[in-house]
């Protein structure tokens, strides 16, 4: 456990943004003389001046106004409001962020009572099932774009409890880019196509998004994370879930915690690899939300363990870093997850549009027992994610039916457009005598909502606590608690986007101000991949190993960091939903056939038959078995596993053009593969057959195959293949 803070420990300093120079001598940006605005546009050049839409000069973009350098976001920070507000609106009607998902309904049961913590009902009666919608998506791409992109992916949950609406807006990745709210127009526009051109779609690979990044240190463990396979999750149902933002839980005796929301995959953590992410782009871009749908229509329903990491208020100093920065995780070796509960999707939505695309969250939207802290992120996105629902969808979006609580709702508001609810009489104002003075304030009831009663005391200021201020270490923690296979995937993908830029001067910044931040191992493997040079510290390049400004100064004990936890070579517990093709045709050895379906289905595998043509072929025995694809129409990335059993058919696939490249692409992208009997004769015709197989490539007769198969299965993948000489 962390060491806990003395007594009387101070908050900490405040440290003030690197902010752009003005010099006096600057020129109006429509010229010396000109009297009035230029509606032709302007563009972006030297010695401008950042200003408001009413051309008010902005002393600083970064930070938003607080009550001191830990304290609440104020409501008149007007600059903060108009940013975002603009930003908010800025599409129409398609979302400004996470256009794409997926969604559905299912329940929540909590396994304890856990009125210690916390007065919410969901989370002290056991007897309770809590309705709940669920929405995944994508941030970066716009609606049309593919489920398979490399992107944080949104878990937002809404729980439709006894009490109100709760929405747990959360992503895949325990952290984020920034850490103050104001920011968050800046890095979506950086990572959205460019404006000049509409290009790239649903991609970070661009210069806009590393140039913002080069300047902005704290994204840097978030870029750790996004470079990672956690980008390009296997599906919806294997990918972890977190709430991002320190919470507050608080029980009835008014007793308030710390809190870190966790969703923990009973599949476990599973991804893509970036190659056959890209290819699934193509062939089937739907990859993610159809596998949802699918497991939901036959029954495999996606589940996922709540869970909880408590902090004392006591110990709120007593970390490394500062629990209100969301660019920062609570190592899980440090504070173990506690698993309190289980959500279950069981129905699929009837309606997309109405359901799916209608569903409006919010982080304000809380119930009794969870309360929010002064995280400058979160609270910006308490403003952001009402305004964005209210352009967006309308100001009665919570009368719409995937919107609307349980209980029954009582106030005063009367008009707007969208307007669904029907009130008779003729008050609509408090306080009132016509009406009986309702509906009427509850002070003092049990269940009603009030606001943890935190003391805040500080100067209106634009400043980041220093506490803020290290941007690498949890960085290089991340870095160093990866596998050898995933520290190379991090490489390449890091790699990959940097070759995509164009600009030398942004390669070169991102390589010398962040990647050398982080791991001397990770900086050498980019620079070899990109032709990025590493400037040798001394030169006037690089003249110190020092952090970029704005940041602290680096933590050497940061070398050391490491959290098991964060890593996902692991294995399975399970191969449910794992969907395994088998490569056969006219002859196939029935038998054989019969016992890998068997011993798959029972194990609630899904079990695909691929042919040469689509309809029925006839196995070794004259029985017609009916096949589920096509080759031209089944490519090996849809798949977890290929087996390819003997008879008759064995000999032609061996010749088959398609046959030998989805054995080779499997191979590649390292999925297990079983030959059973004359099914060997496809592998010795492509290419792994010539390289010698590796791990998860099983070869023998019916039995010694399917147990070989099962135990590769819950591997998932064998990353560690050398692969170099086989083409796909």
């Amino acid at each position: 456990m962390p060491k806990k803070a003395s007594r009387g420990a101070k908050p900490p300093k405040a440290r003030t943004a690197g902010q752009s120079s003005s010099p006096a001598d600057q020129k109006s940006l429509h010229g010396e003389t000109a009297k009035t605005a230029d509606l032709a546009g302007d563009t972006v050049g030297p010695g401008q001046i950042l200003s408001s839409n009413q051309g008010l000069k902005i002393s600083d973009d970064q930070n938003s106004l607080r009550a001191g350098v830990r304290g609440p976001t104020l409501l008149d920070d007007f600059h903060l409001r108009e940013k975002i507000t603009h930003f908010d609106h800025e599409r129409i009607p398609e979302r400004v962020v996470h256009a794409r998902g997926a969604a559905a309904h299912g329940v929540f049961q909590v396994y304890e009572d856990l009125s210690d913590l916390t007065m919410a009902g969901l989370l002290t009666d056991p007897s309770r099932r809590t309705p709940v919608f669920v929405r995944f998506s994508t941030v970066a791409g716009s609606r049309g774009s593919s489920d398979c992109a490399r992107d944080v992916r949104g878990f937002a949950v809404k729980f439709y409890t006894d009490e109100g609406v709760w929405d747990l807006v959360g992503n895949n990745m325990p952290v984020f880019f920034i850490q103050d709210a104001i920011k968050f127009p800046d890095l979506i526009h950086a990572v959205k196509p460019e404006p000049n051109n509409e290009i790239p779609q649903a991609a970070s690979a661009h210069d806009t998004f590393w140039d913002f990044v080069s300047l902005t240190p704290e994204s840097t463990h978030m870029l750790m994370w996004v470079m990672s396979d956690r980008a390009l999750p296997r599906s919806f149902a294997m990918m972890e879930g977190f709430g991002v933002h320190t919470f507050r839980l608080v029980n009835a005796a008014g007793k308030a915690r710390f809190v870190k929301f966790h969703w923990k995959p009973l599949k476990g953590v599973q991804s893509l690899v970036w190659d056959e992410a890209q290819k699934i782009s193509g062939k089937d871009p739907d990859f993610n939300r159809r596998d949802l749908f699918e497991a939901i229509e036959r029954g495999d329903y996606p589940e996922w363990e709540f869970g909880l990491q408590i902090v004392e208020e006591q110990d709120e100093f007593a970390f490394g870093f500062d629990l209100l920065d969301a660019t920062k995780l609570i190592p899980e070796e440090l504070v173990p997850v506690r698993r309190v509960g289980r959500l279950t999707l069981n129905r699929n939505p009837d309606n997309f549009f109405a359901e799916t695309e209608q569903v409006a969250f919010h982080t304000g939207h809380v119930v009794p027992g969870i309360d929010f802290t002064n995280d400058p992120l979160l609270q910006g996105r308490l403003f952001s994610y009402l305004d964005t629902q209210l352009r967006r969808v309308g100001p009665n979006f919570a009368e719409l039916p995937i919107n609307r609580p349980l209980n029954p709702v009582h106030n005063n508001q009367r008009d707007a457009m969208g307007r669904v609810t029907i009130n008779s009489g003729r008050v609509s104002y408090f306080p009132n005598r016509l009406g009986d003075g309702c509906p009427m304030h509850a002070p003092g009831a049990a269940d009603a909502f009030v606001s943890y009663a935190e003391r805040v005391d500080g100067e209106k200021i634009r400043a980041r606590s220093d506490s803020f201020a290290d941007h690498f270490s949890q960085a290089t923690q991340f870095w160093n608690s990866m596998s050898d296979w995933e520290q190379a995937h991090i490489a390449e993908a890091f790699a990959f986007e940097l070759n995509q830029v164009e600009s030398e001067d942004v390669r070169h910044h991102v390589m010398n101000e962040i990647l050398v931040n982080v791991a001397d191992a990770l900086a050498q493997a980019v620079s070899e991949q990109t032709g990025i040079a590493v400037a040798p510290v001394g030169t006037a390049a690089n003249p110190t190993p020092s952090a970029p400004t704005p940041s602290g100064p680096l933590k050497p004990k940061a070398k050391r960091l490491s959290s098991p936890a964060l890593s996902q070579d692991k294995p399975g517990d399970t191969i449910k939903g794992r969907k395994i093709a088998i490569l056969g045709g006219d002859g196939v050895d029935a038998r054989q056939l019969k016992a890998v379906t068997d011993a798959l289905t029972a194990e609630a595998a899904l079990v695909e038959l691929i042919a040469p043509r689509a309809g029925t072929i006839a196995d070794s025995a004259g029985q017609s078995q009916k096949v589920n694809r096509a080759a031209v129409n089944a490519p090996s990335v849809v798949y977890d596993a290929v087996v390819v059993p003997g008879g008759a058919s064995a000999a032609e696939l061996a010749t088959s053009g398609l046959a030998i490249h989805f054995i080779n692409e499997a191979y590649r992208h390292g999925k297990p593969i079983a030959c059973i009997g004359e099914g060997r004769a496809l592998l010795d015709a492509s290419a792994v057959g010539k390289v010698g197989a590796a791990d998860g490539v099983v070869v023998g007769e019916t039995a010694a195959a399917i147990e070989g198969l099962m135990a590769a299965l819950l591997q998932h993948r064998f990353p560690r293949r050398a692969i170099a000489g086989v083409p796909a």
